[in-house]
Formats: C-alpha cells, sequence, structure tokens
C-alpha cells in the first residue's frame, strides 16, 4: 500500500481499479478538475517544465523524487498512509472501540460537512495565488509556488475521492460542488471567509503560506486523530505536504526581512519613507501584514464556544492536536477551558465547558506555533543588528467571529472606543497606501539566480540545487 501506482488514470494507492463503479465516477470527475485546473489554477503555466516534487510513495523515506514536470502534465492522484488493522479509537464516547472503516449512519452528516469544508480550502488558496506567477520575484519562488498549487489540488482529490467513496450520491454532488464555488464570487463564494480573500501580491502570499497553511496543519492533526479511518489516513499524509507550504511562508517572510536590514543598514535609517524609496519593503509594514493575515486565520478555527466542536470530539470526529500526547482522559466531561469575552469595556476571561471550547484549544496551540516562527524572524532582525521587534497581535484583534466579532482591541489587547479604533486601524492594518506599495514593488524576475530587489536568495535551494539552478523552463 505505500508505494503509488502511476500507470493507471488516476496514480492511487488505493487499489482503486478493484472498485470499477468508485473509478468510473472519479473518472467522470477528472476532466471537470482539469477544466476547472486550466480555467481557475496558476494563469499561463501549462506549458512550463517546472522542477517539481512528486510523490512515489507514502513511506516516511523517500516518498517523493524531484524532476520537471510539464505543468499539463502533472499527475494528480489519491494517496493514503497506511492503516492500523488494530488501530483503536483515542477519544470521545466511543474510545477504547476499533476505529471505523466505514460511515456510521448517524455521523454521516457531520463527516460529510467537516470533508466538505476541508476540500473546499484546497481549491480556493490555488484560486487565490492564480495571478501570482505573472509577478514571481524569482524563478525560485515561482517554482514553490507551482509546488504549492500542484499539492492543493491533490488534497482536494484527497477529500473528493472520500466524498466519492463514502457518502454516495449525496458525496458525488459534494464533490461537483467544490468546482462550482470560486473564491471571492459574489454568487457562490467559498465557504470559509479567509479563503475569499484576494492574495495580490507576494508578500501576502508569504503571509498566507505562513498563518493560514498552518491553520491548514492545525486542522488536519485534528482529522488525523478521526475515528472514521479513511479520513486520517488521508490527513496523514497530506500534512507531510502541508510542511514544505509553511517553509515557503516562514522562509518568504525571512528573506525579506533580510533584505530590508541590509539596506537599512546601507542606508543607515528605519525611516520608512527612505526604505520605500529604495524599494524594500519597511518593517512596520511587514508588523501590519502580519497582524492583518493572523487575525484573519484565526478566525477560521470557529467561534470560541461551539456546540458542533463538542459533538464532533465527543463522536469521535474530530480530535485535538496532538491528542494522544494529552495527559487527560480524552472525554474532557468534567473539564472547563478560559475564553475571552468584553464586559464592561474589558477583556474578561470566563471558564467554559471544555467540550465547547475545542475550537479556542486549537486556536490557543496554533498560537504558540504561530509565535514561535514570527521569533525566527526576530532572530534575523537581531543579527542585523537592528532594534525592531515583530509581534503577534492579541487574539481579540480585529476578530470576526464568536463573541470577540467587531470588539474594538487593539493589538496589544486593549479594548478602545470604536471612534478610536477608526482613527488608528491604518497603525495596525495595511491600509490602501500599504497595498499600493507593495503591489508597485511586485516585478516578474525569472532569470535562474536573479531575485528581485526586496527579497534576499535562498541559504539553500530546492534540493540542494545550485543558487542560478533553472527551476522553469519557459515554452
Amino acid at each position: 500500500m505505500s508505494g503509488i501506482n502511476y500507470s493507471e488514470k488516476i496514480p492511487n494507492n488505493v487499489n482503486l481499479s478493484d472498485d470499477r463503479t468508485l473509478q468510473r465516477a472519479l473518472e467522470q470527475w477528472q476532466p471537470n478538475f482539469i477544466n476547472w485546473w486550466y480555467e481557475m489554477g496558476p494563469e499561463g503555466s501549462a506549458d512550463m517544465d517546472v522542477y517539481l516534487r512528486t510523490a512515489v510513495s507514502v513511506d516516511p523515506q523517500g516518498w517523493a523524487q524531484f524532476g520537471h514536470v510539464k505543468m499539463r502534465d502533472y499527475r494528480w492522484g489519491i494517496f493514503l498512509n497506511p492503516g492500523q488493522d488494530d488501530r483503536t479509537i483515542g477519544f470521545g464516547d466511543h474510545k477504547g472501540e476499533k476505529a471505523w472503516n466505514d460511515v456510521p449512519g448517524e455521523y454521516r452528516s457531520n463527516l460529510r460537512r467537516i470533508i466538505v469544508t476541508q476540500g473546499d480550502t484546497e481549491p480556493a488558496s490555488v484560486e487565490q495565488q492564480r495571478h501570482l506567477g505573472g509577478t514571481a520575484p524569482s524563478m525560485y519562488d515561482l517554482r514553490n509556488l507551482f509546488q504549492i498549487n500542484v499539492e492543493e489540488g491533490r488534497h482536494l482529490w484527497a477529500m473528493v475521492y472520500l466524498l466519492h467513496k463514502h457518502f454516495g450520491r449525496d458525496g458525488r454532488e459534494e464533490a461537483d460542488a467544490l468546482l462550482q464555488r470560486n473564491s471571492g464570487d459574489e454568487d457562490n463564494p467559498r465557504i470559509l471567509a479567509a479563503f475569499n480573500e484576494q492574495t495580490p501580491d507576494w508578500l501576502s502570499f508569504f503571509m498566507f503560506t505562513y498563518f493560514t497553511d498552518r491553520d491548514g496543519k492545525f486542522q488536519l492533526c485534528a482529522l488525523a486523530e478521526s475515528s472514521f479511518e479513511p479520513l486520517a489516513r488521508t490527513t496523514k499524509f497530506m500534512l507531510t505536504e502541508e510542511a514544505h507550504h509553511m517553509f515557503v511562508g516562514e522562509s518568504g517572510i525571512s528573506r525579506t526581512i533580510q533584505r530590508t536590514c541590509q539596506v537599512m543598514n546601507e542606508l543607515k535609517t528605519d525611516d520608512p519613507k527612505k526604505l520605500r524609496a529604495a524599494g524594500v519593503i519597511d518593517l512596520p509594514t511587514l508588523q501590519r501584514y502580519l497582524n492583518f493575515h493572523f487575525s484573519v486565520t484565526i478566525d477560521l478555527f470557529g467561534a470560541d464556544e461551539s456546540s458542533n466542536a463538542a459533538t464532533f470530539y465527543s463522536t469521535g470526529i474530530k480530535g485535538r492536536y496532538e491528542e494522544t500526547k494529552r495527559d487527560d482522559d480524552h472525554i474532557l466531561k468534567d473539564r472547563t477551558y478560559p475564553v475571552l469575552q468584553v464586559k464592561d469595556g474589558h477583556l474578561v476571561t470566563k471558564e467554559v465547558p471544555m467540550l465547547n471550547a475545542l475550537n479556542e484549544v486549537l486556536r490557543d496551540d496554533y498560537i504558540k506555533d504561530s509565535v514561535s516562527g514570527v521569533e525566527r524572524w526576530n532572530k534575523v532582525i537581531t543579527k542585523a543588528g537592528i532594534d525592531f521587534k515583530l509581534r503577534v497581535p492579541h487574539k481579540a484583534f480585529n476578530r470576526n467571529i464568536g463573541a470577540l466579532a467587531g470588539a474594538n482591541v487593539t493589538p496589544q489587547g486593549e479594548v478602545v472606543s470604536v471612534s478610536e479604533w477608526r482613527l488608528r486601524a491604518g497603525e495596525w492594518l495595511p491600509d490602501t497606501d500599504d497595498r499600493a506599495f507593495v503591489a508597485s514593488l511586485m516585478h516578474r524576475v525569472v532569470e535562474p539566480g536573479k531575485f528581485a530587489n526586496w527579497i534576499a536568495p535562498p541559504a539553500l535551494g530546492i534540493n540542494r540545487q545550485a543558487a542560478d539552478f533553472e527551476y522553469v523552463r519557459f515554452s
């Protein structure tokens, strides 16, 4: 089961040829996917030969191979981690029972809902990033964009397989709908708000892949604990690929900071106007972009109190991040957890049943992980000898979901009046001028070994290739 069969029309390691009905159904869906990819995938890429990583097995060692692949010939497929015959459920009301290989009828609707929501995010991010190739800061970065795009396409396939195999006609209809919704479409938008935001420039792209793909990591880790074995196996392999997406974001911002600090030292200034005139992104602008993308992303975890989250956990559909490493009863009926609310103009905490606060538990785990990466960015600034510190804003800042929705809270966690918020929002969030300036830097640089002025080269190439390696061959 670990190897992937690329001789099939749909590459897979799930013995698809043994289920002819399913195979035919997926082969009927495949042309619609290809049409969607040409219409909504990376613009103008079809004839490019790109140095891509392709999965050849799901074994932890040597699971991928590198080589130039024409984008129009990329082979998407269905890959699941090997199953465990004796796996038992690790949490919730069914703890200790045998994991499910089929969908329990009573949980069918909730499982389908979770799979559809996860599936919807995958093509959405491809759509959001469709035009970025036209302003790539280097051939190296262009290749990384395409690698992420094809993997998000494959993650869509992973969810579509589950829908087709386990949910009958409803599943087939939901799989079709995943290609009918489009990011930002007024009439038929993507399910989650963050996936209807524009990704207009590469700074936004790097912030998205650092923060929003990190949300993907935590959601997938929670689903990898699922009692529904096919979902757990699918998401475990998706996580292998998700790590690269976060690397692109973290290293992209790190390289942007490195270049900015270099120019700050050359010009001996921290004046944003002078730095912008020199064609680099000043650190306060980076902070405002960070604030925006972080706050939009933490809304993706949902309301801080949620009966759905309680249901998903108790029924065994969705666990917590690193569920098996937690030292409790994994049932949680007698546990509480603190959540924030605004009361009398101040942020206060209240204890609520942990089962109802599981979105908040996952959000807090995410925040800890996000902070550690931001600290790595700060090390770049410190190493350059510059007195500036990027900070993750307070989790009540700029929220639009849950009890904190619409609360006027500063990045430091201070509740302010509506008028003060409106007056000072430009200090904390990117405004029209910020976005116009960043957009003005976005000029395509695709000569091997060359990089746009606003970003530093990477320390290492992909798969240890030389700095001037031809990652993309244009037709």
